[in-house]
């Protein structure tokens, strides 16, 4: 076998391995911007163009003119406004020239500036032949692209491949298809206001507002500076200047935090934290093209990171799902001594459950991981005794607050006709979801009785007292099933007449098996929930409805 220290050090070079891949992928990501930002930018918009090349496919228009079909309507619907734009420019200039004022021109450098210009302009224009190039291609063969994909992932992960894509193509889609229709809105919504203000150019303004909010954070902002600039020189006064830029922040606001966080989070899953953090990253790889791809870019890392275990730490940093299940996150903040926020984490899983379902999934999980720590000897006293007590006050405190008119009218009716009792086995865990199943059958209009931990003596003397006819034993596993079978043979040569139903809270193996090794083999009950524990002891009281003598797995 390995020692310890192989395993260790395999771990740190695993880790190293993966800082020092992450670092070349960024740097990659960096230096090769030039060709790698152009297929980025192609890959989305073969998510846009990829649903209209498929339509015209649907009306027998081969792929291959369909593509550049969509590209030149996209590429004139750019030039257009782009002309549009400039002829209001041009206007708005000669009509505020005037030859009284000439404007001195000094060119400083013009050579040199030339050729930067050229330069620039001559990049500029490798980019868009390059995203032309690559959508196209991308659009033409993107049955083979995504089959090489798959093939690169090994025939056995055909299924996790497949996911993953789906799942990946239909989360950027929609994110798109959303954030169009959020934009469309924002921009209608500008124009109205800055037409019925009369400003000069509202359309104008109102298009450039909705495109440049595809870029995050800045491009609102600087949607707003033109249509404010041209407010100071056409109108009389700071008020409509003031108004315009109130309408813009306000709009802003609303549709940043209120609108898209609702609209996008299901659909993208990603959280608002990550979303930030995303765009900064971005930025400073690629620039503003960085800030518009860092969405999509970032959904696609949070669904490879839900499908490939090993890459699930993305999912689980950049993911808007709960960090900690209910359960650990209530035993964390029990752990921290803070008795509120655990109080929190009950009331927000009672809103969308039952409070049977709030015991089951959330607080007896939570005691068995403070088991396992106590047995471990992870926990002080002064911890275990915290944890127990304050779970004991949120259990009654939550049946009291969830108890209805119709539980307690069926109680006052069944009062003194069934007699059922909760005995724990071993600890103050097990007396805990004693009382939970004891107010489960309360409410079920049973009559309960639930015993507090004490000594075996004791106990066993309390229900010779009461001679009950159902005696639900109460062990939170692995801990509890040895002293579980002590005390159901001393119960049973006590009460010969007795059910006994046996609880192992969340039992993860065979129950029949453990059933048979704490009754020695004879025929027994044993439930592994509180719902199926509250069902069968109410079977086992002497209603008219039929015993069921098996295992309830």
């Amino acid at each position: 076998m390995p020692r310890n220290s192989d395993v260790a050090t395999s771990r740190l070079l695993s880790k190293l391995l993966a800082v020092i891949v992450t670092l070349v992928l960024i740097t990659t990501l960096y230096l090769a911007k030039t060709v790698v930002l152009p297929l980025a930018l192609a890959l989305l918009l073969s998510f846009v163009l990829a649903p209209l090349v498929t339509g015209l496919e649907r009306i027998r228009i081969p792929r291959i003119v369909a593509i550049p079909i969509v590209l030149l309507t996209k590429q004139l619907s750019d030039l257009s406004s782009e002309f549009a734009d400039s002829h209001e420019i041009i206007g708005e200039t000669e009509l505020g020239s005037s030859p009284a004022h000439p404007v001195s021109v000094q060119e400083v450098r013009g050579s040199q500036g030339r050729l930067d210009a050229m330069s620039g302009l001559l990049g500029v224009v490798i980019s868009i032949v390059l995203v032309a190039v690559f959508t196209f291609f991308l659009l033409l063969k993107r049955e083979d692209l995504r089959n090489r994909l798959i093939q690169l992932s090994g025939h056995g992960r055909l299924n996790l491949m497949t996911q993953a894509m789906d799942d990946a193509s239909h989360r950027v889609s929609r994110y798109l298809t959303l954030q169009w229709l959020v934009n469309i809105g924002f921009g209608l919504i500008i124009f109205v206001v800055l037409h019925l203000m009369r400003l000069p150019h509202a359309l104008l303004f109102a298009v450039l507002a909705g495109l440049l909010r595809f870029i995050p954070y800045i491009g609102a902002p600087i949607g707003a500076l033109l249509p404010t600039a041209l407010s100071v020189g056409v109108f009389n006064g700071w008020t409509k200047t003031l108004l315009i830029l109130a309408i813009f922040f306000c709009m802003e606001i609303v549709t940043a935090n209120l609108l898209e966080p609702h609209v996008y989070g299901k659909h993208t899953g990603l959280s608002s934290l990550a979303i930030l953090v995303a765009a900064i990253f971005w930025a400073l790889i690629w620039g503003p093209i960085g800030l518009i791809l860092s969405v999509p870019l970032t959904v696609c890392l949070v669904v490879v990171g839900a499908h490939v275990p090993n890459l699930q730490f993305l999912t689980v940093l950049l993911g808007d799902q709960p960090v900690m299940p209910p359960e650990a996150h209530y035993y964390q903040r029990l752990l921290a001594n803070d008795q509120r926020e655990a109080s929190q984490v009950l009331e927000t899983h009672l809103k969308s459950s039952s409070l049977e379902d709030l015991f089951d999934t959330v607080l007896i999980p939570a005691l068995n991981l403070a088991e396992q720590d106590r047995h471990r000897n992870e926990l002080d006293d002064a911890t275990v005794t915290f944890i127990t007590q304050t779970t004991k006050d949120l259990v009654d405190e939550l049946s009291l607050r969830r108890d209805d008119s119709s539980a307690t009218d069926v109680a006052a009716e069944r009062s003194g006709h069934e007699k059922i009792m909760c005995l724990p086995v071993r600890d103050d865990a097990d007396e805990i979801v004693g009382i939970m199943l004891a107010q489960l059958l309360e409410r079920a209009g049973y009559s309960v009785t639930a015993i507090p931990i004490g000594s075996v003596e004791r106990m066993l003397a309390e229900v010779a007292g009461a001679d009950p006819e159902v005696v639900c034993l109460s062990a939170l596993p692995p801990y509890a099933i040895s002293h579980a079978r002590g005390i159901y043979r001393r119960l049973r040569a006590q009460q010969s007449m007795a059910r006994i139903i046996i609880g192992l809270w969340n039992y993860t193996e065979d129950p029949v098996k453990a059933a048979a090794e704490i009754s020695g083999g004879e025929q027994n009950l044993i439930c592994t929930t509180l719902a199926q524990m509250t069902l069968q002891a109410g079977l086992a009281s002497g209603t008219s409805l039929k015993m069921v003598p098996s295992s309830i797995q």
